[in-house]
């Protein structure tokens, strides 16, 4: 595996996936998806500060270099690429817009979060110019978003990857007390007990550690709210543990 710090060191035409580091088994498997579409695979490595609302939380985002270069080259990271905050961003450069549906859920607890996630993906998609790019489910809205504005880059949709209790792999998960990490399971168990949405708070009603945000039936194409004729219906989740925002979602079919 080549570590660069320039996007012109990077071979054309890659499978490509975006991260912040911290990287964990998820992670891994974006990039294992990633060696089916290109021999060429390159991960970025990039704490996006115009995603975070709030910068406390950008200096307490975790950052594990050495890690993350070992779980890389393991998974078949080709080039990790580490650029710079001035390559990235350099001096006026065009800030996007993710309109409507980025000011609702994650959006509207996170004001500007997905302005700044969709800016930074255009930058880095601008830099690589790959043929595809990987996004897992979990952060389910980003992937939608994200899909709006990925023009000529196929987007191609990983599953999200759980640990043995069901709780979705997560960078912020290292941050979590051993109770708070116990006490987060009940967002997997509220998404596979639950066939109505008050089944599905009452079961992250039942964990006193967890401070609920938001938890919804949706149509998964509109982000509007399910109806009983919806035929994509996806439950979708946040809250907070020990401080710690946690987001999960699943597919619900036609249970709204």
């Amino acid at each position: 595996m080549k570590v660069v710090t320039n996007a012109s060191e990077l071979p054309s035409a890659c499978a490509f996936v975006p991260t912040m580091g911290a990287l964990h088994a998820g992670h891994a498997s974006l990039f294992t998806l990633a060696k089916k579409y290109s021999e060429n695979v390159v991960a970025s490595i990039f704490v996006n500060p115009l995603q975070f609302e709030n910068q406390e939380d950008l200096a307490q985002y975790p950052r594990t270099p050495d890690i993350d270069i070992e779980i890389a080259a393991a998974a078949g990271v080709t080039h990790l690429w580490l650029p710079s905050q001035s390559e990235i961003y350099p001096q006026g450069f065009t800030k996007q817009s993710a309109g409507a549906m980025g000011d609702i859920y994650e959006g509207k607890s996170r004001p500007g979060h997905f302005d700044g996630v969709l800016t930074v993906v255009r930058r880095l998609f601008d830099l690589v110019n790959p043929k595809v790019a990987i996004f897992g489910e979990k952060d389910f809205q980003q992937l939608q978003l994200i899909k709006t504005i990925a023009d000529s880059v196929e987007i191609i949709t990983a599953p999200t990857i759980r640990e043995s209790d069901g709780v979705a792999l997560s960078s912020r998960n290292i941050r979590l007390s051993a109770e708070g990490r116990v006490a987060a399971s009940v967002i997997y168990r509220a998404l596979t007990q639950a066939t109505t949405e008050d089944e599905l708070r009452a079961v992250l009603a039942s964990e006193s550690a967890f401070t609920l945000d938001y938890a919804d039936f949706i149509d998964e194409t509109t982000f509007t709210h399910a109806q009983m004729d919806t035929q994509k219906v996806r439950a979708v989740v946040a809250g907070w543990i020990n401080g710690v925002r946690l987001i999960d979602n699943m597919p619900m079919g036609n249970r709204a």
